[in-house]
Parts: C-alpha cells; sequence; structure tokens
C-alpha cells in the first residue's frame, strides 16, 4: 500500500514479536508499521481527546485525503497538576496532515467542545469553523480577547444546513441540552454513515427548542453504521428531571424569598440563567449579575434574544443600596466554590460590591462537580456562617437538572438510531463500560461495541467497523497562560517535589585562583523542614558538604562537577534523616579577586583572539580598485614606480 509521507509521525518502528498472537505495546501510526486497513479506501475514526475523560472533546474522521474534526474542547486540570491552567489534546498528528483538515464543526458552545479552538488555532491553519448560533458568538468573544477573530471565518449553522467536501457529507438535527443551539450530527461517508450525538438529554417538557425525534427516527430507519454516544450519565438510572420543573422551584424560592435573593449557577447553563431572571422579574425583582463569564454569557444572550429580559430591569452595582432587599437578585457565578468567583468573595467578605446581611438566601442551582464537593461545602459553611439562609439541590427542592441524558434517555437514543456498530464517547471508562452494556441491551450485539481509547482507530469498511491495530498519538499537552508549547513533564515534577518536600538552596564561596573553598557552606531551606527545630540537622549537612568539598577541589575540577558533588553528597544524607526528597539548589560564589582574574583572562584571551584575526587579514593581498590608465607598455625598469605614481594620482582624483 502507498503511503503519504505527509501522513506518517516521525516515530521508529516498534519492534515486532514473532510469532505474533497479540499487539502487546499498540503501535504507533507510521510509514514503516503495516495498517490493518486501507488508507485509500477505508475510513478511519479516531478520538485524540474525550474517551475516558471528561472534557477534551475532540472526534476525527479521515478518508484519503480529508479529515473532518468535530469539537476542539479542553479539560480542566486536576489537583495535582500543578500551576497547569487547560489541559488540550495533542495536535502532532493533525499538524502533519493539515493539509487534509476540512472542517471544523461544532455542536455546541461549552468550553469542553470549543476552549481548545484558540490553541488548535495557533497549529493549524483553518479557513472556516462551522458552530451553531450561541456557539459561533462564545467562539468569535474568545477569539477577539485574543486577537484571533481574523485568523478563521465562523460559518453559522443550524438542524438544516448542509457541509459537503469531496468524500463526506454533514447534516444536523436538533438535540437539548443545558446550553442553546444543541446539535447532533449525521456524517455520510463512502463507506456507511455515522451519528455523533454530541452533548444531549430528552426532555418531554424543554425549555427552548426541543429535540428533532422525527429526524432521528428517519436516520434510524435510512441505517446507521456507527452511532458515537454521549455517556455522561450513564451511572444515572431513570430519566433526568425536566427544567420546566426547576423553573417552578426557582419561582416558588423567589416569591416566598423575604429578603435579598442571590442565586448561582453555571454560566454557561443559559436556559437556567433565563429561568432566573425572569422568575426574578416575575416578582417584581430587579436584577444584578456579577461574574466575568455571567456578564459575558447573559449579554450574548440578549443581543440574540434567547434572554427577553429589558434593559429597565438590570442594575448596576452602585443601586444595590438604593433599593429595598426584597426587591433585589442577584446572580452571580461561583457554583463550584472557585476561590476567586463572586460568591466565593461574597461568603469570605472581600467582595468589592455585596456583604451578606443577615436573613439573605443564597440558592446553589446546581450539583457539585465530582473532586468540588469540599470547596463548594466550605463556601455553603462559610455563607452559613455569616447569617445567610442557604439553600442547595435536594430531591425535596429540584433546583438543578443534569443537561446530559440518564440510562433510560441514552437507551432512547439507541432505539431511536438502531445503529450496527456502537462506541460510547464523552466520559470516563467506567461510564464507556455501562454505557456499552445498555447498548447492549437495546439490541446491539457485544462484539459490534468498542470502548476505545484516545488514539484508537476505528476502521468503516463498506458499512462494517473493526479496531485496527494502529493508534495515533494522543499525549496531553499542559497549557500554563497562552502557551501551548506544553510543560515538560521535568517542571510539572519540580513542582510536585516543591509543593511535597521543599528547597533546599546551599551557598559555597570557593576561591578559583587556588582551588580552594574559602568557608563552609551555608544551609538554607524552605518548605523542608522547621529551620529553629532543625539546626543539629542543618549544622550537619554543612558539614558533610564542606568534607565532600574540599576532598573534590584537592584536584582540578569546574562548576558543574562542584554542583554535582554537593547534591550528591546531600541528597541521600537528608532522605536518611527526613526520609523526603527536597530539591537541592547548589549556589557556588567566587571571590572577587578570582571573578576579576578570570574575567582579565576572558578580555585577553579576546584581545589575542582579534589581533590574530587582524594579523591575517593584513597578509592577505588587498583587492585594489581598478585604475583607469593610458594602455602604454612601460619599460621595465619603470613599471614599479609608474603603478604607484599612477595609483597615486587616482586617490588624488577620487
Amino acid at each position: 500500500m502507498k503511503e503519504n509521507n505527509a501522513a506518517t509521525p516521525a516515530k521508529k518502528a516498534p519492534r515486532k514479536s514473532t510469532p505474533r498472537k497479540k499487539p502487546v505495546i499498540a503501535k504507533v501510526l507510521s510509514e514503516v508499521a503495516e495498517p490493518s486497513f486501507h488508507r485509500d479506501t477505508d475510513t478511519l475514526i479516531y478520538a485524540l481527546g474525550g474517551l475516558g475523560e471528561i472534557g477534551k472533546n475532540m472526534y476525527c474522521f479521515e478518508h484519503q485525503d480529508e479529515i473532518i474534526i468535530v469539537d476542539a474542547g479542553v479539560r480542566f486540570p486536576e489537583e495535582n497538576l500543578l500551576g497547569v491552567d487547560y489541559v488540550i489534546p495533542d495536535y502532532s498528528y493533525l499538524i502533519k496532515n493539515q493539509a487534509k483538515v476540512k472542517a471544523l464543526i461544532i455542536t455546541h458552545g461549552h468550553e469542553d467542545h470549543i476552549g481548545g479552538i484558540p490553541f488548535f488555532l495557533q497549529s493549524i491553519r483553518l479557513d472556516k469553523i462551522y458552530a451553531p448560533r450561541f456557539a459561533c458568538s462564545l467562539i468569535q468573544k474568545k477569539l477577539e480577547e485574543r486577537r484571533m477573530s481574523r485568523q478563521v471565518k465562523l460559518v453559522q449553522i443550524n438542524e438544516d444546513s448542509r457541509i459537503t467536501t469531496n468524500h463526506f457529507q454533514v447534516g444536523f438535527f436538533n438535540t437539548i441540552h443545558s446550553i442553546p443551539d444543541s446539535l447532533g450530527i449525521l456524517i455520510n461517508t463512502p463507506n456507511g454513515r455515522i451519528v455523533e450525538t454530541g452533548d444531549f438529554k430528552f426532555d418531554l417538557t424543554p425549555i427552548g427548542t426541543n429535540s428533532d425525534y422525527q429526524k432521528m427516527a428517519y436516520i434510524g430507519q435510512i441505517g446507521v453504521s456507527l452511532l458515537m454516544s454521549d455517556s455522561t450519565n450513564s451511572e444515572v438510572s431513570g430519566f433526568s428531571i425536566s427544567e420546566k420543573k426547576v423553573a417552578k422551584s426557582l419561582l416558588e424560592i423567589t416569591r416566598k424569598t423575604p429578603g435579598r435573593l442571590i442565586v448561582s449557577t453555571f454560566a454557561s447553563n443559559v436556559n437556567r440563567v433565563g429561568q432566573i431572571l425572569e422568575a426574578a422579574v416575575a416578582c417584581g425583582r430587579k436584577v444584578a449579575v456579577f461574574g466575568r463569564s455571567m456578564e459575558n454569557v447573559v449579554q450574548i444572550a440578549r443581543k440574540l434574544g434567547i434572554i427577553a429580559i429589558p434593559e429597565k430591569y438590570f442594575i448596576t452595582p452602585d443601586q444595590l443600596n438604593s433599593l429595598p432587599a426584597n426587591k433585589i437578585c442577584i446572580v452571580c457565578t461561583g457554583s463550584q466554590g472557585e476561590p476567586l468567583a463572586a460568591l466565593s468573595r461574597i461568603a469570605n467578605g472581600t467582595h468589592r460590591w455585596i456583604k451578606i446581611i443577615p436573613g439573605d438566601t443564597v440558592v446553589f442551582s446546581s450539583n457539585p462537580i465530582p473532586g468540588n464537593a469540599v470547596s463548594v461545602s466550605q463556601v455553603v459553611n462559610q455563607l452559613t456562617r455569616v447569617g445567610a439562609n442557604v439553600l442547595v439541590n435536594s430531591p425535596l427542592t429540584s433546583l438543578h437538572t443534569t443537561g446530559h441524558g440518564s440510562q433510560e434517555e441514552q437507551k432512547l437514543m439507541l432505539q431511536l438510531i438502531k445503529p450496527k456498530y456502537f462506541m460510547p464517547v464523552h466520559g470516563e471508562y467506567k461510564m464507556l463500560r455501562i454505557h456499552a452494556e445498555s447498548a447492549i441491551e437495546t439490541g446491539v450485539p457485544r462484539e459490534n461495541t468498542f470502548i476505545c481509547a484516545n488514539g484508537d482507530v476505528l476502521v468503516l469498511r463498506d458499512g462494517e467497523v473493526f479496531q485496527a491495530e494502529t493508534r495515533i498519538q494522543t499525549d496531553d499537552i499542559y497549557v500554563d497562560g497562552n502557551d501551548i508549547s506544553g510543560l515538560s513533564t521535568a517542571v510539572l515534577r519540580d513542582r510536585k517535589i516543591l509543593a511535597d518536600n521543599g528547597l533546599v538552596a546551599v551557598i559555597v564561596t570557593i576561591d578559583s585562583r587556588t582551588n580552594k573553598i574559602l568557608c563552609r557552606p551555608n544551609i538554607v531551606s524552605r518548605g523542608f523542614v522547621f529551620i529553629k527545630e532543625s539546626q543539629t540537622l542543618l549544622k550537619e549537612a554543612e558539614m558533610i558538604v564542606y568534607e565532600a568539598l574540599k576532598k573534590k577541589m584537592m584536584q582540578k575540577t569546574t562548576f558543574g562537577e562542584l554542583k554535582n558533588c554537593i547534591r550528591s553528597s546531600l541528597e541521600p544524607y537528608l532522605y536518611k534523616k527526613t526520609n523526603r526528597n527536597p530539591i537541592v539548589i547548589p549556589v557556588i560564589l567566587n571571590q572577587k579577586a578570582a571573578m576579576l582574574q578570570m574575567q582579565q583572562k576572558r578580555e585577553a584571551a579576546a584581545a589575542a583572539h582579534k589581533d590574530e584575526d587582524s594579523a591575517i587579514k593584513r597578509t592577505r593581498k588587498p583587492r585594489s580598485t581598478p585604475v583607469k590608465t593610458k594602455k602604454t607598455k612601460p619599460e621595465e625598469g619603470e613599471a614599479s614606480s609608474q603603478f604607484h605614481s599612477n595609483t597615486k594620482i587616482n586617490n588624488a582624483e577620487s
């Protein structure tokens, strides 16, 4: 088979085991590794993110010289990724094949689906991004903040849009999610049909646009080779509650609250924000919005007509003290206990405009994301401590509902689409596994379900799907600020060591002229041991380093060798005494006279080198300027003098 060199990462071929029954180590897609598919006829499906994790969604569909990408999200870092802002997929394979990338299609506007777009555009040149209306506005805002809005054209799509390339025909259908304008995708390929649901739920009494049941059923009737479906809530049995029920609960609480009402929810849950604002207006309250992301979303939603609240019902922060408490509703961010969000600062008394007044009611219209329960609990306790009445979601209050379908809704999607093959996406491994079992219950053969990891390749050939032995390179890239070069594991390791074990600096003064150490080393620690109680430990450590350096400096050495000597002598001792491995930083100070002597030697060497270059230039024959003289043949004895006299005359003339 003839391979395209541009599509092949520069990787060494893995060793082949003979006989080979099962691949022990998955092969990386390369020119030398023989793939189990035909690149010129088969359609490839693979994920660069979104499998075995929540977030970082990015799904790719490749046929011959074309690649279509669905979503480009980020994942928010775990606690052990110190100083990391975002986690994005490794775009290496797409960079090497960027001539093939024909379209980036967005299903909806959540960060785990659009957050990676600015980083993606730094790596790959792209002409157009196709996105639904609300997602388009969010992407435009994101690109404007980074001054990238002219770099790519945004094309707005809806359920009736069509995108056509040489090998793909893409259509859309409406779904329900916690953000407006959420779409599912139908991809027609030369080898069969693929449906990617995006994030979805089924709500029989929805707020906003309803799911397109008829179109989904029609797609199922014409036949779907592969379904890729949202697995987020596959562990939750039954159906999720309707947004209408949440709206009723919010209206009832707003009406019954005697004092000031503060409501916190996800800024991206636009329909929920709209319900809160409508309930406040219905109860005669004015609304103040706090939190940068919340302000942006409300502004965009009002501009698009999704939130239809007149301007007269909104107030500015300085108007809060001029209205009665029972006429105020504050909508803010911080439902996940983020330390810098508006609600956390309100709880801690550090917010510029809002201080909790005893009798205030604070409503959490959300559920804690896994991992945030402790921080949310701390905020709830602090709000209660300063006198607020705090309401959180529970089966009795119904203050929140999910935007992802539960088990029965996932089964309904399977029954509507009726796929021949099934691949659960958007979830951790356990979620994918449970979703696959639900598919088997609805009639999908077990051998036709694929629980894949990021980088696994499914091959679609004439309506049949199988998993290739080949893998795509899919490492996590850690973003610090706007730098997408990726923090190396060494940087993260150092941060981890600093957090767990601290730092020890060893300051040594030497005289490089005599090759002697001038005084005993001085050791300073931060985050390692309590200095006042560990003087004996530090003095012993200083003596150990001192003896090691004296021994080392008995012979000719270098600064690098001295630093290694300090580390190799000190680290084992510290671990033996404390069972901790701090970062050891040697600081070597050379005596001023020695430094001056070294500087003089360097200057002398530079001067000698310069003189040598000048001497070489003088020995070279200089290039003379052509002299216009009469072509008369001089006599032999006068040749030299005549040449010099002519040169002088010409120089004088010039």
